[in-house]
């Protein structure tokens, strides 16, 4: 006879007596226009004798797995409540709170919903759905040996554009047992779920002590490729290590993407001249007077600004406590409303003294241009959305660099006169710069290409597990039909002996019913604000 793994329990019967093994010689596979699977039973008694020689252990460990599979159900049904509620009060201020918590209700996250997905995550993403998927059926599967009672098959489904899996019991063993055992074997796979999560977690805590012996941490990230679209292609390279972001040391990946961030959010929110233009915030630089008497004046057009192709804009920053230069031949004399516009050559500043408060690498209490009095603060006026970032880093291309290692990069002085580290400008937008260049927070310690991928690829394959077991957790502990939720909610309601069995019924059919329409209209709204 063909089971299925969720059954409605209609009898309670206990049996004592020792359950055998059965023995499925021919499975059909199914195949129609929206429903096709594939069923194979060759762990059928592998599973089943190991699940009868470890039972004690087993209902031990599954029975924790029932105290945690209920605590989700209660608090993913809470949320459900609170997501229906703002949704039904159609209170904006509360919309983008129930984003976010959707998206961890229902496994988005930005690596996945951030349309930033790549052919490589594509395949991170099928390898952990696998083991996230083998694992959730291998609890099912282990819980239900320990009670006496062996799968009839695993079957792998795509039911319409979905693809699942599932582990098929015979319905009249399912109804011999207690509610309690009941519960044992549907909260298996949310339980195995959750620890797979764990083990994940676990793993990425202790990566770095793992790979300690061979693999430098949180000294900077290394470049692992660069993208030959991207505007860093002609300067960074791999095996290049990022060694400062405008003068702030950078440690490891997040301190990176956190800095980039943050000059993505000032080339947006802080404009100059109209809406167009607006100059790098307290980022300057101490231009001698004598190079700016070569400079070439700003052909201004409107709001927009019309520099050759090799030059960059600059404006001056007031210092109302800097003593003006005297002489009536110089026309860069600071003006109160907003500084002299000036094209400079961005190579020839680069190397040049900072000033401004928007350095952090710069600390008085004298002025906030620290600027001689034979020089002026400029800063770069850029164009609203694009940023102006330093980047400094340590190519071990030559062998005197691959000898000197990381210890020797730091400090500014040093920076200057090592020829192992440069420092470029890039100019535009940060965020797709980010995504253009791969980058690790681990070295190899011996200048050996072999294995620089490695830390992450262990690194993005657990994240991607730990996301993928999580998702799988969520959304089997939903009242949902279908899923593992279904069968759990309707055990629980044969607990409230208090009520008839035909009101118990009612109150099933209408939780699973909510719970499932809750759920959908939250997945559409969650689609809703990332496309719109």
């Amino acid at each position: 006879m063909e089971g299925r793994r969720i059954r409605r329990f209609s009898r309670w019967q206990r049996s004592n007596e020792t359950l055998l093994p059965m023995r499925i010689n021919r499975l059909s596979n199914t195949i129609s226009c929206w429903y096709c699977d594939y069923k194979l039973s060759i762990l059928n008694e592998p599973l089943f004798h190991f699940g009868r020689r470890y039972s004690r252990c087993l209902k031990a460990w599954f029975s924790m797995g029932v105290g945690f599979s209920l605590a989700m159900l209660a608090a993913v049904t809470m949320i459900l409540l609170y997501e229906i509620g703002q949704i039904l009060c159609l209170y904006y201020g509360n919309i983008q709170m129930s984003y976010v918590m959707s998206g961890y209700l229902f496994g988005f996250s930005s690596m996945i919903s951030g349309l930033t997905i790549s052919l490589a995550d594509i395949g991170y993403l099928c390898i952990s759905s696998i083991i996230s998927v083998s694992v959730h059926e291998l609890g099912h599967a282990l819980a239900a040996a320990s009670e006496g009672i062996q799968m009839e098959y695993i079957a792998v489904f795509l039911a319409a554009l979905f693809p699942g899996a599932l582990v098929a019991f015979n319905h009249e063993l399912l109804l011999a047992l207690s509610k309690v055992s009941a519960l044992r074997i549907y909260c298996a796979g949310v339980w195995h779920n959750a620890a797979l999560c764990a083990v994940c977690a676990w793993a990425l805590f202790v990566q770095p002590l793992i790979l300690y012996p061979f693999y430098i941490h949180d000294e900077g990230p290394m470049v692992l490729d660069v993208s030959p679209t991207s505007p860093l292609s002609g300067y960074l390279s791999p095996g290049d290590v990022i060694i400062s972001l405008d003068g702030i040391r950078i440690n490891n990946l997040q301190e990176w993407s956190q800095l980039l961030t943050e000059h993505h959010q000032n080339s947006q929110n802080h404009s100059l001249l109209g809406n167009s233009m607006q100059r790098s915030v307290g980022k300057g630089y101490c231009v001698p007077y004598s190079l700016v008497e070569e400079s070439k004046h700003i052909l201004l057009k409107g709001n927009e600004t019309s520099c050759p192709d090799e030059l960059s804009p600059f404006i001056t920053i007031p210092c109302l406590d800097q003593a003006m230069p005297d002489g009536d031949n110089l026309e860069v004399n600071h003006q109160r409303d907003g500084g002299e516009l000036r094209c400079l050559y961005a190579t020839d500043i680069l190397n040049l003294e900072k000033c401004g408060d928007g350095w952090d690498r710069i600390h008085s209490n004298r002025s906030s241009c620290l600027c001689s009095k034979d020089k002026a603060c400029f800063v770069p006026l850029l164009s609203t959305g694009v940023a102006w970032v330093e980047i400094t880093y340590s190519s071990p291309s030559p062998m005197q660099c691959s000898q000197l290692g990381t210890m020797h990069v730091l400090g500014d002085d040093n920076s200057r006169e090592n020829p192992c580290v440069k420092t470029f400008v890039f100019v535009g937008d940060v965020i797709s710069m980010k995504h253009s260049v791969l980058l690790t927070s681990y070295q190899p310690r011996w200048s050996a290409k072999f294995g620089a991928h490695l830390p992450y690829v262990l690194e993005k394959f657990l994240m991607f597990t730990f996301n993928v077991s999580l998702t799988l957790a969520l959304l089997n502990s939903l009242p949902v039909y279908f899923l593992d939720g279904e069968a759990i909610s309707e055990v629980i309601i044969h607990y409230l002996r208090f009520l008839s069995s035909r009101r118990r019924r009612t109150i099933l059919q209408y939780f699973l019913l909510g719970g499932t329409i809750a759920s959908i209209l939250i997945v559409f709204l969650h689609v809703f604000l990332v496309l719109f």
